[in-house]
């Protein structure tokens, strides 16, 4: 059976998120059309994919600016961060090569000169997911993890290039799996508050009728709703469903 052409568009998009992550958050105009061109897309379905690409903050052609996105009191906080670690003296192409080297032959004294080498970029990548619903502050947190844990395992790598990319894509993985779970928790949340309410409100309405407060089982035979459901949103709600009698 053939993809119907919406579920091609969204894989196309996700791949093309996915290139554009490799090459840190950047992609050319050519990349993007190629990978679109079997769709076949008018000139205003492709603006509307650059579009989405500038909202997720990924270049075009050249690397975006994330300063643009940051708001007061991500800049302040970013200010005062800095402050905390110490910016190390930029490393030529040859030195950070030997020190990946070393790293990869598990060296503990390069390992940990990587993760104070790279305590900066992990400010610049979590700049790339603000405004995905997790603080700045725990962006950088869950990209410092992965800074510690990825040095240690950079030994699979076959040259420093190809272990440099392991490490700032593990780093950009943590950052993205903390705003998946933040996502699946918000959701969560939002599924228990329709719970809750529904509960509240037939409650309230049979409440309403009777002039007093119902019980579980009175609410249940009314609605069809099984005593399992009610007593869930009774827990659910801290037992503040004002109408149900507890």
């Amino acid at each position: 059976m053939e993809e119907s052409r919406e579920i091609l568009f969204a894989k196309t998009l996700e791949t093309v998120r996915k290139q554009a992550k490799e090459q840190q958050n950047c992609i050319s105009q050519k990349q993007v059309e190629d990978a679109f061109r079997e769709l076949e897309l008018t000139e205003e379905q492709l603006a509307l994919v650059f579009d989405y690409l500038k909202k997720h903050k990924i270049g075009i052609d050249q690397p975006a600016d994330p300063d643009t996105y940051l708001t007061e009191e991500e800049i302040d906080y970013l200010a005062e961060y800095r402050k905390e670690i110490a910016i190390p003296e930029p490393l030529g192409d040859g030195e950070k090569e030997a020190v990946f080297l070393s790293a990869m032959a598990g060296e503990s004294g390069a390992r940990e000169k990587l993760i104070r080498l790279y305590l900066p970029q992990v400010v610049e990548i979590s700049k790339l997911y603000t405004g995905q619903g997790v603080l700045l502050e725990d962006l950088i947190g869950e990209g410092n993890v992965a800074l510690s844990l990825g040095v240690t395992m950079l030994g699979c790598a076959e040259h420093a290039a190809e272990a440099e990319g392991m490490l700032v894509k593990m780093i950009m993985d943590a950052m993205e799996e903390s705003i998946g779970e933040n996502l699946q928790e918000a959701e969560k949340d939002k599924k228990v508050a329709r719970h809750v309410n529904q509960v509240a409100d037939k409650a309230r309405e049979f409440a309403e009728e009777l002039h007093r407060k119902v019980t579980v089982e009175e609410l249940a035979e009314e609605t069809g709703m099984s005593q399992k459901r009610i007593r869930d949103a009774m827990r659910m709600s801290g037992f503040a469903i004002e109408d149900l009698e507890g």
